[in-house]
């Protein structure tokens, strides 16, 4: 007589095929590319503490192995039963766990936001979408649903046929299981950029586009139709920390890429709107916790080639669930 599939022995299967096929994938240390661009395979054996990240919009899927991320006092987890999404680009430290007997193993898909921003209205239309204030990061457990597609992505991505034909489709089914997923509403919310959230989510990427222009908070806040204490209020319920301190991070996260690729301190510094280098180098110790020099070989150690030399230019941000690892 033949017994009933045991879910837990699917369950175990499907794990244990989604670490094979993201070891074959990932073939060195660091950020591998995949045949499709907004899909990378990250493979580490270090342990990491209290690292500055910025990720851009997308999701973490982790296979093997732990993360936790740490924006004012609250804290994400994301590992072999949860995966992080990230709605908007914020600044957090992060901390993984890993070893050479288990390294590891992590998707980073970024989304494409039109993608996403499309998604989102056909399930408002079908009234399927949870509402939610909007968040820039949401850790949750990670569904038999989502391993499904991330299995049958991890696969297509072994054949370059597969990929040509399915790449685009698997995407975006992963898209939709991401916005119906628990964090759903809150990233829907981010992304119709309703109300006073949606006009923080707007200046946002405005910051993102102009972060090494001369910046006033009173622009801003006027621009965004706010007062500056209630800009204020507003922009750290979103990100965690004030207009301000969000500039610097963006603008030294993006001097660390710049450096990586050879640039030096002073074109560096000026490019990203320093108006002194010393500043700029004292800014960047304190925030990273190392020299330039020292952090160049950093990347280059533990995110390997694709960190730093990739063309075109691959921003550190975008492959950063840390921007450390």
């Amino acid at each position: 007589m033949n017994g009933l599939p045991n879910p837990i022995e699917a369950d175990i299967g499907r794990r244990r095929e989604l670490v094979e096929l993201a070891t074959a994938l990932a073939d060195r240390t660091g950020y591998n590319a995949t045949a499709l661009e907004s899909v990378r395979v990250l493979r580490t054996e270090a342990v990491l503490h209290d690292v500055p990240v910025l990720y851009e919009p997308g999701a973490v899927f982790v296979l093997q192995g732990s993360k936790r991320g740490i924006l004012e006092r609250e804290v994400y987890l994301y590992d072999e039963e949860h995966y992080l999404a990230v709605s908007v680009p914020v600044p957090f430290r992060m901390e993984s766990t890993a070893s050479p007997d288990r390294p590891l193993l992590a998707v980073y898909v970024e989304f494409d936001m039109r993608l996403a921003a499309e998604i989102a209205a056909q399930l408002e239309t079908h009234s399927a979408m949870a509402s939610g204030r909007p968040r820039s990061l949401v850790s949750s457990r990670m569904g038999s649903d989502i391993e499904d597609v991330l299995l049958r992505l991890l696969t297509a991505l072994r054949n370059p046929a597969e990929t040509a034909v399915l790449g685009s489709s698997l995407l975006r089914e992963l898209h939709y299981r991401v916005l119906i997923g628990p964090q759903g509403g809150a990233m829907t919310a981010a992304l119709q950029q309703r109300g006073r959230s949606g006009r923080i989510v707007r200046s946002l990427a405005w910051l993102r586009e102009n972060y090494s222009s001369e910046i006033s908070v009173g622009d801003l806040a006027g621009e965004a139709g706010m007062s500056v204490p209630s800009y204020h209020v507003h922009f750290k319920e979103m990100t965690g920390s004030s207009p301000m301190q969000y500039v610097k991070a963006m603008r030294l996260h993006e001097a660390r890429l710049m450096i990586v690729r050879k640039g030096t301190i002073a074109q560096v510094a000026a490019s990203v709107g320093y108006a002194s280098a010393a500043q700029f180098s004292r800014d960047f110790k304190r925030h990273f916790g190392r020299t330039a020099s020292e952090e160049m070989n950093w990347v280059r150690r533990h995110l390997g080639e694709l960190a730093w030399a990739s063309s075109p230019p691959l921003a550190l941000s975008r492959l950063q669930g840390p921007l450390a690892s």
